[in-house]
């Protein structure tokens, strides 16, 4: 079932049971193992979301992200020598005015995901907006602040979180996220619209063929498609 915005929600504090700490604890631990293969191979990553403020759930995802763009064949070596076994390999692409990314499915709930397009501003700091976390916060045990699909802002406290909504306070947490007012905006306007009209669906969706890399389907999309083609060479 799809997360509904929601307009108005008072300041409360959520504390979490014992429960909730241990799937953090375990989910943590998952990207962990994910982020040292990368890392080791000197590809930063992050992870962002539920895993980075705390506010997990059963279904919650694992989503390493390097902000990047990056040789494919960096990324899966460094996945085949720690024995991480993928399942498939994804390109998609949002809106022809965002860039496409790649996307390697390692089970059901985690993936590991790059820029085949340089980022505009307002999507790199689509992460931050969400709350990111680093390898070394994850180590360190830190949580971070970030807003849910809701447009709940997410604080961590010792107990659990503070949330409130960020409709007519977007200045507020722009400031709070060091991210810019336009993508805050930008995000509100995109949620609330997906729950008005329901959710329309990516630009494009394609899984790789055997032996295809990212590169060579990249290319293929380039050739074919002129949306794709003017994508690419939009650079800020």
């Amino acid at each position: 079932m799809a997360v509904k915005p929601e307009r108005r929600v008072e300041y409360r504090e959520v504390i979490y049971d014992a429960k909730c700490w241990k799937m953090l604890c375990s989910l943590r631990q998952k990207a962990m193992k994910t982020m040292d293969a990368l890392e080791s191979f000197h590809l930063k990553t992050i992870t962002h979301g539920s895993i980075a403020r705390g506010d997990v759930k059963k279904r919650s995802d694992i989503d390493v992200f390097m902000p990047y763009q990056v040789s494919s064949f960096m990324v899966q070596t460094a996945l085949q020598k720690a024995n991480l076994t993928v399942n498939r390999c994804l390109i998609t692409q949002a809106t022809p005015h965002y860039a496409m990314k790649a996307i390697i499915e390692i089970d059901e709930n985690t993936t590991v995901s790059f820029p085949l397009m340089k980022l505009r501003k307002v999507e790199r700091e689509f992460y931050k907006f969400g709350g990111e976390a680093t390898l070394e916060d994850l180590k360190s045990n830190v949580r971070v602040a970030g807003v849910d699909k809701r447009l709940v802002l997410i604080e961590p406290t010792e107990r659990g979180h503070l949330e409130n909504t960020i409709v007519g306070s977007e200045e507020h947490v722009a400031k709070l996220l060091g991210i810019s007012v336009k993508t805050v905006l930008d995000r509100v306007h995109a949620l609330l619209r997906r729950d008005d009209v329901g959710r329309t669906g990516l630009f494009i969706e394609k899984e790789l063929a055997e032996n295809e890399t990212f590169e060579m389907a990249l290319k293929r999309l380039v050739e074919q498609n002129p949306a794709v083609r003017r994508r690419l060479r939009t650079i800020g």
